[in-house]
């Protein structure tokens, strides 16, 4: 079914809504979303049920309060000279002069760096003690699997490796807030999202490692695979919505039926067209997708306040549907703001973004040399709000010292069971790379196979 089969989609309704487009919908007040019920670390999370504390989420309106926008109905000399004073501001950024504003306005904070709570008038802390020292378990062993990757990575085990190192609480926080029946589309480097989801740690190696095109079963995890192309995921999970919707499963009350998209992109990818094309189709739609921007201060060597000279989050002004930022490296935050938004989606409010400001604390991948554009005075800053310390700060106050060698063990363990994992990893029968091409294998595909395994017997 397309669009021109459905003419209430080309007008913004969907019945049997009312005559008010989505686009007006997404703006309404929401409504009280259901709480988040947390699951077992390393299993996919259930889905969410009514009763107990619930994430209050921005002002009313479904929208968080923002700064007025610049006046730009001056003389024309203001404008421009507003604009030369950005660019100076910009470029004594770039070259090290400038404030920090990513850390002088982290976001949404709920977990201070010292590990006291920090309140906010629009969200509850979710995770309660238990689920808070799962949070720690699940952003300890993503640490040390990620670092076992990079180290068999050097080692000539993988072909590339995409380090998350500092972006644990982002992606654990969030991870935990989807339900069993909402869709994960990632980029490329959500590797503890996907550990967090329930997907095998060495699955994850398969595509880095060079011997598949991809790496687990998404029907199995509700979890695409990985993304390479900037931004692509996001026109995947607007589509995977518009589907959603099209089957009457957004805004029934039924938590057995309520589905919702989750999406991951970098601060580089909302550059591309193809994420503002996303933004377009989910605004006029009405689609239930939370896109989660991990600004991560870097897309590769260019740094994201050169990409735009305001917050990402206040990108979704312009397409009409509420933007949050949040401190990302604030488990607590994360999960909070998540779950308010994933129900804000599947109740029929439309999308959301947030932007996780966090940071990257390791080389854009493998074959990058971060320390050739990375300062290490902000390196130091960001260090200081490492997102596990933080968390630990907090629980040391009610968990036994032995607990946190326990995990630690327990992250060695995993470490070496990854490595073994990734070790039995064999290649497949080069002739397999024809395989799944058709539905049905045709005479010029058997024609093919039958010539390259004669070519390759040649050698042998």
């Amino acid at each position: 079914m397309n669009v021109a089969q459905r003419p209430e989609l080309i007008a913004g309704q969907l019945a049997p809504r009312s005559d008010t487009s989505v686009v007006a919908a997404t703006m309404a007040q929401a409504s009280a979303p259901p709480h988040v019920v947390a699951a077992p670390v390393g299993t996919t999370p259930v889905s969410p049920v009514p009763g107990g504390p619930v994430p209050r989420g921005p002002a009313p309106g479904g929208v968080p309060p923002r700064p007025a926008p610049p006046d730009h109905t001056g003389p024309a000399s203001a404008l421009a000279a507003a604009v030369q004073e950005a660019t100076r501001a910009h470029r004594a950024a770039d070259a090290g002069a400038g404030p920090a504003g990513e850390l002088a306005d982290a976001g949404i904070r709920l977990l201070a760096p010292d590990g006291t709570l920090v309140p906010d008038p629009r969200f509850d802390v979710l995770a309660d003690h238990d689920l808070r020292q799962a949070f720690y378990r699940s952003m300890v062993l993503a640490r040390r699997l990620d670092a076992e990757a990079t180290a068999l990575q050097r080692q000539g085990e993988l072909v590339l490796w995409i380090p998350l190192r500092g972006q644990e609480a982002a992606q654990v926080g969030s991870a935990q807030a989807a339900g069993a029946r909402d869709f994960i589309f990632p980029s490329y480097r959500e590797h503890a999202v996907a550990w967090h989801r329930g997907v095998p740690a060495g699955e994850v190696l398969r595509l880095l490692r060079g011997i598949s095109h991809d790496g687990w079963d998404p029907a199995a995890h509700n979890m695409a695979n990985y993304t390479i192309v900037l931004a692509s995921q996001t026109l995947h999970a607007v589509g995977y919505g518009m589907g959603v919707l099209l089957d009457g499963d957004v805004g029934t009350g039924d938590p057995e039926r309520d589905t919702a998209v989750l999406v991951y992109l970098g601060d580089g990818a909302m550059s591309q067209g193809d994420a503002n094309e996303a933004f377009v189709w989910a605004a006029s739609f009405g689609a239930p997708v939370v896109f989660l921007c991990q600004n991560n201060q870097w897309a590769i060597s260019t740094p994201a306040r050169r990409q735009s000279p305001v917050h990402l989050a206040r990108r979704a002004d312009g397409f009409g549907f509420p933007g949050l930022r949040v401190d990302g490296n604030d488990v607590l935050a994360m999960h909070a703001v998540t779950s308010w938004a994933l129900a804000h989606a599947r109740g029929g409010g439309g999308p959301v973004l947030i932007e996780a400001n966090t940071y990257r604390m390791a080389p854009h991948t493998t074959s990058d040399d971060a320390t050739r554009y990375q300062p290490a005075n902000e390196l130091a800053a960001w260090a200081a709000r490492d997102p596990i310390e933080r968390l630990r700060r907090m629980l040391a106050a009610d968990v036994d010292a032995g607990w946190f060698d326990e995990i630690d063990e327990l992250a060695a363990q995993t470490a070496a069971e990854l490595r073994r994992d990734c070790l039995a990893l064999d290649p497949p029968p080069p002739a397999s790379m024809l395989d799944h091409v058709y539905a049905e294998e045709t005479a010029q595909e058997r024609d093919q196979r039958t010539w390259f395994t004669a070519y390759r017997d040649s050698f042998l």
